[in-house]
């Protein structure tokens, strides 16, 4: 075991695992060798103490291949009915693996507006606490037989991002159809070697990461490393690695160099802001001049509207709003005290003259710090750790 493998996973006490599409599926629709073996596993970490909630892509794959289509699904309608049958199989599949083991079972099925909604995501952080204090393995996946565009989490690795905040874990591990990350992508170059840590996600890992997903997932390696981008970020070390290799679980928990393994930023978001950042979908922008620029990102100040320069969008006091630099680069991402029509007239203007210009003033701040998630990092920050 690595020193650094080691440090990560001597305290873990509580994993959230997600499963791709590509692992749980073969020539005969869903795998059920692979699953009882994960299963297993999954129940021999529980065993030690070890809570775990999952995260599993599989129901439109089972669909199909109960119903006998071989050809990709076009429209959402049909995603939807494949997903409608193939869910209870699923889990049914799943709860028979676990009951071998005395393990029980609960479902949650999630739709982006879950979760955007602060109330029903606390509701739903306290009933995936009392599943895993009753030692029941909660079993997520998006509502796919529900969920249209403006409320889907795009793919289960947004998804899993989301929830490892949720239940504030110690580990995510990403079980996939591949090794792990590359330096370029192995299918199309021979001369791709496997990157075994990341200690900072760069823009240079970025470009690595390919966007192809398989014939039955969605998510490409770009979609995991931008969800381990946003996992890491709130504090949590992130693992990819091959969800089909034999006692993979085991033997990352043994120090196996498994994959690849994704540091934790040092300076994290707590879990508020890390819901703003990644969980509310941004309905617009503020560009931002470069002293505001500083003050939010190098010293976790407040927006002001001296320090804003553009205004995109139609928004409420409220809403997430996007912060932007001059050349577009988003920097931070918060709840707006002012509408985009008063901001509009205020942008530019000291504090003192918020009352005079709209006839009141609730706020100095645009944004107040406390509802202010900065996203990117200053080069400073980014030397210091």
């Amino acid at each position: 075991m690595s020193e650094t493998r080691d440090q990560i996973l001597k305290n873990v006490k509580r994993v959230l695992i997600k499963i791709g599409s590509a692992v749980l599926t073969g020539s005969e629709g869903l795998d059920r060798e692979i699953i009882q073996h994960l299963v297993d596993q999954i129940a021999a970490l529980t065993r030690k103490g070890v809570q775990i909630v999952m995260v599993t892509s599989g129901a439109i794959a089972s669909g199909k291949h109960r119903l006998g289509i071989t050809t990709p699904l076009k429209s959402i309608p049909q995603k939807q009915a494949a997903a409608a049958i193939g869910q209870g199989r699923l889990m049914r599949i799943y709860s028979n693996a676990f009951a071998k083991h005395g393990i029980y079972v609960g479902q949650i099925l999630l739709t982006m507006s879950d979760l955007t909604d602060r109330r029903r995501f606390l509701n739903i952080r306290n009933t995936l606490s009392s599943l895993m204090d009753w030692g029941v393995i909660a079993i997520i996946n998006e509502n796919d037989t529900v969920a249209i565009d403006e409320i889907k989490f795009g793919d289960n690795d947004n998804l899993a991002s989301m929830i490892a905040n949720i239940i504030e874990a110690h580990l995510v591990i990403n079980l996939t159809s591949t090794p792990g990350l590359f330096d370029r992508n192995p299918t199309t170059s021979k001369d791709a070697k496997l990157i075994p840590l990341v200690r900072e996600i760069t823009e240079e890992i970025e470009a690595a990461a390919s966007e192809e997903g398989t014939s039955v997932g969605t998510g490409g390696m770009k979609s995991k490393v931008m969800a381990a981008k946003k996992v890491t970020a709130f504090g949590i070390p992130y693992i990819i690695a091959p969800g089909k290799e034999k006692d993979v679980l085991l033997r990352i928990f043994d120090g196996n160099e498994l994959g690849t393994l994704f540091l934790p930023m040092s300076e994290h978001l707590n879990s508020r802001k890390y819901w703003i950042a990644f969980t509310l979908r941004s309905r617009g922008a503020l560009g931002i001049d470069n002293g505001a620029k500083c003050a939010i990102v190098e010293e976790g100040k407040s927006l002001l509207p001296s320090g804003i320069v553009t205004v995109e969008g139609d928004f409420v006091v409220g809403d997430p709003v996007t912060c932007i630099d001059r050349e577009g680069v988003p920097l931070a991402k918060g709840l707006v005290n002012y509408t985009a029509e008063d901001i509009r007239k205020i942008m530019g203007l000291k504090t003192s003259r918020i009352e005079q210009v709209l006839g009141h003033k609730d706020y100095d701040e645009v944004i107040h710090r406390d509802n202010l998630a900065v996203i990117r990092r200053s080069r400073k920050q980014r030397e210091k750790n």
